[in-house]
């Protein structure tokens, strides 16, 4: 996901979306602990998505305290 489409979408959608990739991303690094993944570049394009959707939704909550 570019950042262009993370920038579109609203707080709340941000929030959600952020909460449901850390519980994929858990289960993920979970089930490369068990066995080994087909593509581990997923755990790195997860942790890259998340990082970017904390950065807007922290910048969006700063925007809105001030």
């Amino acid at each position: 996901m570019k950042a262009s489409v993370i920038r579109e979408m609203t707080t709340q959608e941000i929030s959600d979306r952020l909460s449901e990739e850390k519980i994929s991303y858990d289960k993920l690094k979970m089930a490369h602990h068990i066995s080994p993944l087909e593509n581990p570049q997923e755990l790195n394009q997860k942790r890259k998505l998340i990082a970017r959707l904390g950065t807007e939704f922290r910048s969006r909550t700063l925007e809105s305290a001030s």
